[in-house]
């Protein structure tokens, strides 16, 4: 039952308190008294319109890891690994789920007064009911506390899904599970708490990451380039044929991801009105402006535009808007979108070559570099000068300052806590499959099974 469930009765003893004679002594503490309470009582409402958007929103987001992020990165492998990438996918959003609730709400939102972690009060989601409610950006306006739960256990899953990307198609599948129950604890809990919680180290600077920029994208991003260096470079690499095998199903994936991105930067407004719809007018501008932008460079530079750069520019937009969506308008976010798409093709067709990693499906150099950018440009866009929601006296220079230290503090964290936990599960299991398995395809020698029958 809430506090707005009692206000008829509380109304009332107020009119029963307001009928008392003038000349009655207690009549007017008494009267107070209630309207105080009336007061408190109507503080913390209840929108069953939020409601329903935040669970539609939660649902958006397990759209997107399965089958969106699953059938977009299975369709960029070759087919002897479409089902590890599946499977993959699909058991680090089950152990995600499971780890969010026994421990990994309470590190991230637990009520605790740390800078960097949310404490144990919430172990096993202790205390929480039907009846706890979680607050959203507007003062005295609530939604349940286990759809914030839920949404934010979604945020978890896909974050650690996005880095397999890549070192996919030679990554053993233990090893994968081990690293993922690890980071998700020592990586993703510290930093969604020091930039979304009230008591947070980032959050308290300032710093605008409206649904995940750092938290999400720099951090998978991060993790990925460094598991991709540690593992190394997939056999054959520049010799053997790598070309995607199914681009139809990649692009199906990334239509999925398109949908489903609204929940994920619209419902990160976390109530149901023009908030949500300027994120998501945005999470339609930003990402149509990035494919043009993916698009016509190959055009300029190779001649063609090709499917792959499309959805790879719709990827790009899409995280380049995460952490702006909510302050930036809907030609900056074009901007945005256009700016963060040149970057990553740079990145994707240029530095990763010079550079000799194997980033198999450039979680990186999307993701990461997409991220960052999304990131520092959220300071300068919101700017209202440039159609942002900022202030009056909305500082460009200082916004990205703090944006900048925002992402320094992400990379720095995430980059040491990764390569240790690389190493350590390294150590334990082995992070790669054996040369055999690897030239055979990790669908017959990990699962025994195969995505495609003659």
């Amino acid at each position: 039952m809430t506090k707005l469930a009692k206000l008829p009765g509380l109304a009332a003893a107020a009119f029963a308190a307001l009928a008392l004679p003038a000349f009655a002594q207690d009549a007017a503490p008494a009267a107070e008294a209630v309207v105080e309470a009336v007061t408190e009582v109507a503080a913390d409402v209840m929108d069953k319109g939020d409601v329903a958007w935040m669970m539609t929103s939660t649902l958006l987001v397990l759209f997107m890891i399965v089958p969106g992020l699953a059938l977009f990165y299975g369709g960029l492998v070759r087919s002897k690994n479409m089902l590890s990438v599946l499977m993959q996918t699909t058991m680090i959003t089950a152990l995600v789920m499971v780890i969010w609730v026994l421990w990994g709400y309470s590190f991230a939102f637990g009520g605790g007064t740390s800078p960097y972690w949310g404490g144990t009060g919430k172990l096993f989601l202790a205390g929480v009911t039907m009846d706890s409610m979680s607050a959203t950006f507007t003062e005295g306006v609530v939604i349940p506390e286990f759809i914030f739960i839920a949404f934010q256990m979604t945020f978890a899953a896909i974050t650690c899904a996005l880095i397999i990307g890549s070192f996919a198609e030679r990554a053993k599948f233990s090893a994968v599970l081990l690293f993922t129950t690890l980071w998700v604890t020592l990586v993703y809990f510290p930093i969604a708490h020091m930039v979304w919680d009230g008591a947070g180290l980032i959050f308290n600077w300032g710093a605008l990451d409206f649904a995940g920029g750092t938290v999400v994208h720099i951090n998978a991003g991060v993790a990925a380039l460094i598991g991709a260096v540690m593992i190394g470079k997939r056999i054959g690499l520049g010799k053997d044929m790598m070309a995607p095998h199914s681009m139809t199903l990649t692009l199906v994936g990334a239509g999925i991801l398109w949908v489903g991105w609204f929940g994920f930067n619209a419902g990160s407004n976390l109530e149901a009105n023009g908030g949500a719809g300027l994120a998501m007018i945005n999470t339609f501008t930003a990402t149509a402006g990035a494919i043009l932008a993916w698009t016509g460079i190959e055009a300029l530079l190779r001649g063609k535009a090709s499917m792959l750069g499309a959805a790879s520019g719709l990827v790009a937009g899409l995280v380049a808007v995460t952490p702006a969506a909510g302050s930036v308008g809907p030609v900056g976010a074009i901007a945005l979108g256009a700016i963060a798409s040149a970057l990553c093709y740079y990145f994707v067709a240029v530095v990763k070559n010079k550079l000799g990693y194997d980033d198999s499906l450039d979680v990186f150099g999307i993701h990461g570099i997409g991220g960052i950018t999304g990131a520092i440009g959220t300071g300068v866009f919101t700017a209202p000068s440039l159609g942002g929601t900022g202030a009056e006296d909305f500082s460009i220079a200082g916004q990205v300052l703090v944006q900048a230290q925002a992402v320094g503090v992400t990379i720095l964290w995430c980059g040491v806590v990764s390569v240790v936990l690389f190493k350590l599960v390294d150590m334990v299991l082995g992070l790669r499959v054996s040369s055999d398995d690897e030239r055979q395809g990790l669908d017959l020698t990990t699962h025994g099974e195969s995505a495609y029958h003659a």
